[in-house]
């Protein structure tokens, strides 16, 4: 993989901040788009625009399958079974909380269990802290081990026939952890719960096959994978969905309404109230052949390569403390770390003055940095578009920033 050239597709890299050519090492948080998805979007803007499946006339049938289309693209990538079994939705944040919202009040009571990890996102946290409280569910953790991975022993001790809801992420957004999904699934199976994947990590970055995981459900963003902010995927299992509930009311899930009593429509639509979000949609769809085009396998081999390069590199600045696997191929392409006593902010703010963008905080990760014993950690993280190039400026940057600050104290 060239990415020097697939760089080239990205408009946005190509700008100095600061005085200084972009490196921008931020794609955990949200991944930069290519110009075939902004082209994609200025297409229906410019010409397609229009509302869908209601109105019959040329726009409004163009948008429709535009709209429609992308849902097949997305079936395809993850290789779901049915098209009916792919939800749009605002992102990762709202499918999980669809998932408790529906399935989870609808299946959990007082005593059950709901099993998550402390690597966890606060999304995948709290909606199932909420849902906790309302049903009188107990939620339990499976613990980590010192490097922050997941051993299939302690999964097997902590899921217990009380379980309902195993709920994990697919990749640590601060550890770069790859997690044992399709044998943590197989583990929930055996003891009659559903497995739910917080994808947002994951899907991006690897081939995805929701068959061959077995997961029940899979939730993912289409910003963090070259799409627009405001898109995502709730993806679950017909069976399961065909008996859930809707959560939002009105507009496009609507079948009949009386005085007294409404109908709802059949899958996928009775989970998508409202104006669907038809140009995030076709935007995704765009994002989705041109990560296909380049190929998932290739894109995760790349960035395990990146991963181990920058491990290699980072670790050698005195001082500095890294989180997670130390193998590259272990982990995803992210690194976090914290550089002796700096603050992360006051890392992240000297590297944005050499034009080097990292993220620096709790990484909406608090239980996990209380398990780390930090307040906050510096991320760098890693796409497609960045090359071994990148990571020397970004240890060129975390050399002057210890300089910088040694000088200072």
């Amino acid at each position: 993989m060239n990415a020097k050239e697939i760089k080239k597709y990205f408009p946005i890299l190509d700008q100095e901040v600061n005085g200084h050519p972009l490196v921008y090492l931020d794609s955990a948080a949200t991944s930069q788009k290519p110009v075939q998805v902004i082209e994609a979007l200025n297409k229906y803007y410019s010409e397609d625009n229009s509302n869908v499946h209601r109105g019959v006339h040329t726009l409004g049938t163009r948008a429709t399958d535009s709209y429609e289309g992308a849902r097949d693209k997305v079936r395809k990538f993850i290789n779901a079974a049915a098209r009916e079994e792919i939800i749009f939705t605002r992102g990762t944040t709202t499918s999980i909380n669809t998932i408790a919202a529906s399935y989870g009040r609808a299946n959990v009571k007082e005593g059950d269990e709901i099993v998550i990890t402390y690597m966890e996102h606060h999304s995948n946290i709290i909606p199932w802290q909420q849902l906790a409280k309302e049903t009188g569910a107990t939620l339990k953790y499976i613990p980590l081990q010192a490097d922050g991975t997941i051993l299939l022993e302690d999964a097997k001790a902590t899921i217990t026939d009380k379980t309902k809801i195993v709920s994990i992420m697919m990749v640590s957004n601060v550890l770069g952890t790859i997690n044992p999904v399709k044998e943590i699934a197989q583990i929930a199976h055996q003891h009659g719960a559903v497995m739910v994947v917080d994808g947002a990590q994951g899907v991006p970055h690897m081939k995805i096959d929701v068959q061959d995981l077995d997961c029940d459900f899979l939730a993912f963003s289409g910003h963090k994978m070259c799409a627009p902010t405001g898109i995502g995927v709730m993806y679950g299992k017909k069976q399961l969905l065909d008996k859930m509930g809707p959560v939002e009311f009105g507009g496009e899930m609507i079948d009949f309404v009386g005085l007294y009593e409404s109908t709802w429509k059949e899958l996928p639509w009775k989970f998508e109230g409202g104006t669907p979000i038809i140009a995030g949609a076709i935007g995704l769809g765009a994002a989705i052949d041109f990560l296909q085009e380049i190929g998932l396998d290739e894109i995760e081999r790349y960035e395990h390569r990146l991963a181990a390069y920058a491990l290699e590199k980072m670790s050698t600045i005195p001082g500095m403390q890294i989180y997670g696997p130390l193998s590259g191929e272990a982990r995803a392409g992210l690194v976090t770390f914290n550089l002796d006593d700096v603050h992360p902010h006051d890392v992240a703010t000297v590297l944005d003055a050499e034009g080097i963008a990292v993220r620096a905080g709790h990484h909406c990760a608090q239980p996990l940095m209380k398990w780390l014993d930090v307040s906050a950690t510096a991320r760098a993280s890693f796409y497609l578009y960045n090359t071994e190039e990148d990571i020397d400026k970004l240890v060129t940057g975390l050399l002057k920033t210890k300089e910088y600050f040694s000088d200072v104290f």
